[in-house]
């Protein structure tokens, strides 16, 4: 069978072949290269010498709510009408998830040495896991370990849930934010663009003239030791830590939590030593809840592909009668 995953973000669109069960002959285009993800899919299977007819399958993880024929992508220009793709392609049907219940699926393939732990503890046996991550967005989903072994990936649009505030410093952030755009979301801060938009926010709350321009510019500046970027970026740590511990509250997911997506591993030796400890546990009478829960910060190249393989091979085989 030749059948074609998708990982599709704001910024990039990652696809592979999967055979046997495995991801193969990956390539990422940038999505703004192309007008749609039709035609980013022909160019990959050019780019790797396969031909749109020899397509059996197609699952296509991205970023936004899942649900009817018409999607719209939440980061970037792309729209997919299922029956249109499938027209297009000469296929019979799309699987298309979420990307981060993808994501969530690709966490049960880790192999040694992708894991940082950022908090010891020990994965409580049956209980939800927390995947969560900044990127272009913020994506956010529970993994659910099964009695027979498997596991279930919950979707959820986590990423747009309110700012939480904890901190004086941080109510002043919240003012200025709420001033230029409204409601202030968990993904205003907690992404790329994000970080930019807190450093600005900082800047102005402190009467500070702005002196970088890209969240890369922030981050390395921060790396470098410069006193006002490092004050950003561990206030973006601490506010992951906030929405991380949120989360583990509501889904119970003391099985542990999984720090995803393109942001973090950039800087994760930072993060381990930032204040998201501290935050994430930050939660008064029920602080204790977090003694034993493990964070990781996730440095695999391609979960999300391989997440993706993971939810068409299961759709595959139920349609089979396999397990």
């Amino acid at each position: 069978m030749t059948a074609l995953v998708g990982d599709i973000g704001g910024t990039n669109a990652r696809f592979a072949l999967w055979r046997d069960q495995q991801i193969e002959s990956v390539r990422v285009l940038p999505t703004m290269e192309y007008p749609r993800p039709e035609d980013a899919i022909r160019a990959y299977l050019r780019g790797v010498g396969q031909s749109v007819e020899a397509l059996q399958a197609v699952c296509l993880a991205c970023a936004g709510p899942v649900c009817g024929d018409e999607f719209a992508f939440t980061n970037n220009h792309w729209r997919l009408s299922r029956n249109t793709f499938c027209q297009d392609l000469g296929l019979s049907d799309l699987l298309l998830i979420n990307d981060f219940t993808a994501m969530a699926l690709g966490m049960t393939r880790l192999r040694e040495g992708e894991l940082i732990e950022v908090c010891s503890g020990k994965s409580e046996a049956g209980r939800a896991r927390l995947v969560i991550g900044p990127g272009t967005g913020l994506g956010v989903a529970t993994l659910l370990p099964l009695e027979n072994g498997g596991w279930r990936a919950l979707p959820g649009e986590g990423g747009h849930v309110c700012l939480p505030i904890g901190t004086a410093r941080e109510a002043a952030l919240w003012a200025h934010l709420h001033q230029k755009l409204g409601h202030v979301n968990a993904e205003a801060i907690l992404s790329g663009g994000g970080l930019l938009e807190l450093y600005r926010t900082c800047c102005a709350l402190d009467q500070q003239p702005p002196r970088f321009t890209t969240p890369a510019e922030v981050t390395a500046a921060a790396l470098a030791d410069d006193a006002y970027a490092v004050a950003v970026l561990e206030q973006f740590c601490i506010w992951l830590g906030r929405i991380a511990g949120d989360n583990v509250l509501t889904t119970g997911a003391q099985g542990g939590v999984y720090i995803a997506g393109g942001m973090v591993p950039r800087f994760a030796e930072f993060f381990v030593k930032s204040g998201f400890r501290q935050s994430f546990r930050d939660k008064g009478c029920m602080s204790r809840y977090f003694d034993d829960v493990p964070v990781w910060v996730v440095t695999a190249e391609y979960p999300g592909l391989e997440g993706a393989g993971i939810a068409l091979q299961q759709l595959l085989e139920g349609a089979s009668g396999g397990h």
